[in-house]
């Protein structure tokens, strides 16, 4: 069932139907590829076009696939039927060799050729040429164009070596031929030489060809169109996230994509597009405030300012010690502002985790340079609490100005005859490091604690000239390494206690 596929093969006519097949699902898919995505790019939806191409894309790998599974196809049907018809030639010849040494005595091969072709009818649409050296040609069935032919020719006059088999186009129909020496008695006399037409093998061949070609486009057209379908769906949540992002260079931080879709990676692209959104939107947020809040802060000290050289400009006065007064206030609310502005960037420089310069340090001499800094700032006696041999990691400078601005919130917050003493330890729950200020002051009332984490803001400050930053900077510092930060009541000096809480990791790094 095989053999006429490659003899059909090499006829003009019948390859150009698949070639007209593949040509036109090709065209087909190129059109409706093209098509979709021209008619939604021109309502603007660009990302459909992209869908477009890559389903135009995939289709072409797919006919180029599917093209190579047909081709393949028809060449083991060819070969597979071609084989089987070289199979039954090849018994006709052995069955006509074994009668021809079973021939009586005395008869010649050629009388034996005769007869046997009399007697042994051959299939539809075969034939059989018996070259005898000397004897000319024994022919059965329509021979006329298989001796003509320009292969088998030669043989007539010089037999092959050996047996042969090849597919053959004789006036347009296929066939198989079987070329084979006759011997006898161990000498070459002629030629044995045998067809069989392989025309419904080859319409076979045809049904099959178009029947696959028929599959491979359906396969192609449901492969490019659910391509196409949920390469949509996919870029139309990347398109969300486009105009979103728009929309949030505009202005529109409240913009969010509340992706409903199945948890896979367009879905976390969504979740963690809307989280960022979350976070920037804080973010600016608490710039704004930050910024409404200095504004005010520095409103004040300004106006003061001003009032006082507006009021010595229209007095006149020459009075030295009056002009001297005027220009103690005047500096002492610069040196102020100097301080706010200062501690603001400091609170600016906390907020941004991405600046923090991470080494490791002895958490001992760390405290113990503290101590011994502002040791000269306060006048109530700073004490040096248990501290254990650990090593931290993280930013050395940033945790030294947030301690020292919870020790100067404890100068501000008590008096004189007062203790404050620094701290750490290992916290039991979550195996982090607690940096401990706590003082023998009034300490801060429980419902006053979570506002003075707030910027600005001074609850029990005793003393005048505080910004209300020192808590902020320290709550900022303890974000920015992963940490948090704490106000509770000390158990010992029975003031306020402030923990700057580090986790255990990466910023806790054990034993030194």
């Amino acid at each position: 069932m095989t053999a006429g596929l490659r003899g059909r093969w090499a006829v003009p006519s019948p390859p150009a139907e698949p070639a007209q097949a593949g040509n036109g699902s090709s065209n087909h898919v190129e059109n409706g590829g093209r098509s979709a995505p021209h008619d939604l790019i021109a309502r603007g939806q660009r990302r459909v076009g992209t869908a477009g191409r890559l389903a135009l894309f995939h289709a072409v790998v797919l006919v180029l696939a599917l093209g190579a599974v047909v081709v393949a196809l028809a060449r083991s049907f060819t070969a597979s039927y071609e084989a089987a018809a070289a199979t039954n030639l090849g018994s006709q010849l052995r069955e006509y060799q074994q009668a021809a040494k079973a021939r009586p005595p005395g008869q010649g091969i050629r009388a034996f050729s005769v007869r046997y072709l009399e007697t042994h009818p051959l299939a539809a649409g075969g034939i059989v040429v018996v070259s005898l050296v000397g004897s000319g040609l024994v022919v059965t069935g329509n021979a006329a164009a298989l001796i003509h032919d320009p292969v088998v020719t030669p043989w007539f006059t010089r037999p092959p070596p050996t047996t042969q088999a090849f597919a053959a186009d004789l006036q347009g129909v296929p066939v198989e031929v079987v070329a084979a020496p006759i011997r006898s008695q161990g000498v070459t006399v002629g030629t044995y030489v045998a067809a069989s037409d392989l025309t419904s093998f080859a319409s076979e061949r045809t049904r099959v060809v178009e029947l696959s070609l028929a599959e491979a486009a359906v396969a192609l057209l449901v492969g490019a169109a659910s391509a196409f379908f949920l390469l949509r769906r996919l870029l139309r949540t990347v398109g969300r996230i486009t105009r979103a992002a728009e929309q949030i260079g505009n202005g529109a931080l409240e913009q969010r994509l509340q992706y409903q879709g199945t948890s896979d990676e367009v879905g976390e692209l969504a979740h963690t597009f809307d989280a960022m959104l979350d976070h920037l939107e804080a973010a600016m947020q608490a710039q704004r405030r930050l910024l409404s809040d200095v504004s005010h802060q520095l409103r004040t000290p300004l106006t003061v300012v001003r009032g006082h050289l507006e009021v010595l400009a229209r007095t006149g006065s020459h009075d030295p010690a009056e002009v001297r007064e005027t220009t103690d206030l005047v500096i002492d609310e610069l040196d102020h502002m100097a301080r706010l502005i200062e501690r603001l960037l400091m609170l600016g420089r906390a907020m941004e985790p991405d600046l923090l310069v991470l080494a490791p340090f002895a958490l001992r001499d760390f405290l113990v340079s503290i101590r011994d800094s502002v040791g000269v700032l306060a006048p109530q006696r700073l004490l040096l609490g248990a501290v254990p041999e650990l090593t931290l990691v993280g930013d050395r400078e940033q945790l030294r100005g947030a301690i020292i601005n919870l020790v100067d919130n404890a100068v501000h917050a008590t008096s004189a005859g007062n203790v404050i003493e620094l701290s750490a330890c290992v916290d039991p729950v979550s195996g982090g490091v607690r940096l401990l200020v706590e003082d023998s002051g009034p300490g801060i009332p429980g419902s006053e604690r979570e506002a003075a984490l707030r910027r600005f803001a001074r609850p029990g400050a005793r003393a005048e000239g505080g910004s209300g930053l020192g808590l902020a900077i320290a709550k900022a510092v303890a974000l920015a390494h992963g940490g948090s930060i704490s106000i509770d009541q000390s158990p010992t000096l029975r003031g306020a206690r402030v923990a700057l809480v580090l986790p255990p990791e990466p910023l806790y790094a054990g034993e030194a």
